[in-house]
């Protein structure tokens, strides 16, 4: 029935984003061109309507049952309506702001709430009263870092379906069905929206697609790991390692750069892999090899032991680091493991000649 519904969400996604698209261009809802953009004629957004109306009809056959149903659906429709506003008339950061702390405050309101992380070396840390801002911080977190990689023709819709592969996978796995049958419908829709999406795009998401699918990918994350037996938070993150990065070092550069957190520039990781000379469908390709490797390191350490699950984490770590000096993520003279290894073989190499 699952594999039944990710067809039918597909084919629901393909069929109405055409619409969709009319009826962004009817009501105006166009995205313009500018110096920080990459594409060169005003395109249609609202594209996240067709990726939500293909959710509601996965929902509606499925009908998974959990405590955290109705929650899950009033919040994503208060971040569909959130998106759907800043797509029409460019919401001040307050407001779009206060439409995500809503949207995460009804599903921590209903109990989704990391209460406890599982330690590796056995036990649990108990959060207590830090358990709601440290999931708001999660679900806020995730939701903008979906929302910062979408500056390229189907790279947050490429991005969050294999987010959602990996997500859905461990979910089934693991005997999760609501997780698996929420990331399955996510998944339909998702690829349904990128057949369109796709370099080159005939329609943007919007942040109606990308505060949805943030939104919906920090929740379900949530909900999927809890009882992993180590590393509970890690997994998430190792899977949303390219997003979480991009927006870390976003931060980074500004506090470095002494700019403003909310300022935009052209450095993110599309930007700098475009600039290093990729071509528009190359960048998005690299981009979703990241992600597909970062998505299955997450699925070893899940079937790891504990110095294996170690080795996972570093060698993840060293591989974002090191993206992020190559491409400049930061600034194009941070390169502090670079340059270490490279004095590291000025080293040797001297000691050879000598």
């Amino acid at each position: 029935m699952i594999a039944w519904t990710l067809l039918i969400c597909f084919i629901v996604a393909v069929l109405i984003t055409p619409v969709v698209k009319q009826f962004a261009i009817k009501i105006g809802a166009t995205d313009q061109p500018n110096h920080r953009k990459v594409h060169q004629k005003v395109m249609a957004r609202l594209g996240g309507l067709a990726i939500y109306i293909g959710f509601l009809i996965g929902f509606i056959i499925l009908q998974p049952a959990s405590p955290y149903m109705i929650p899950i659906l009033i919040g994503s429709f208060i971040i569909i309506l959130t998106g759907f506003l800043d797509d029409m008339i460019e919401l001040s950061a307050k407001w779009k702001l206060f439409g995500q702390l809503l949207a995460a405050g009804v599903v921590i309101f209903y109990g989704v709430r990391l209460d406890f992380i599982n330690l590796p070396f056995g036990g649990e840390l108990h959060l207590g009263w830090l358990a709601i801002p440290i999931t708001l911080l999660w679900i806020i977190g995730i939701t903008n870092a979906i929302n910062l990689i979408d500056g390229l023709d189907g790279l947050a819709a490429g991005v969050s379906s294999i987010v959602l592969i990996t997500i859905s996978g461990l979910a089934i796995l693991d005997g999760n069905i609501f997780v698996a049958s929420l990331g399955v419908i996510l998944l339909g829709s998702t690829l349904g929206f990128l057949v369109h999406n796709f370099n080159p795009a005939k329609i943007f998401m919007g942040d109606t697609g990308a505060l949805f699918l943030g939104y919906m990918i920090a929740v379900i994350s949530l909900l999927g790991f809890k009882n992993v037996t180590a590393f509970s938070l890690v997994i998430p993150v190792i899977i949303l390692a390219v997003p979480i990065s991009d927006t870390l070092f976003a931060i980074v550069r500004r506090v470095v750069q002494k700019k403003p957190l909310s300022a935009p520039d052209k450095s993110h990781l599309h930007h700098c892999l475009l600039r290093i000379g990729l071509s528009h469908k190359q960048t998005v390709l690299v981009i979703y090899a990241m992600t597909a490797f970062f998505g299955l390191a997450a699925v070893v350490l899940t079937m790891s032991t504990l110095w294996i699950s170690l080795l996972v984490i570093t060698i993840s770590l060293v591989v974002i680091e090191l993206i992020a000096e190559r491409v400049g993520l930061v600034s194009d003279e941070y390169r502090p493991v670079m340059n270490l290894v490279r004095r590291i073989q000025n080293k040797n190499s001297a000691r050879r000649i000598s």
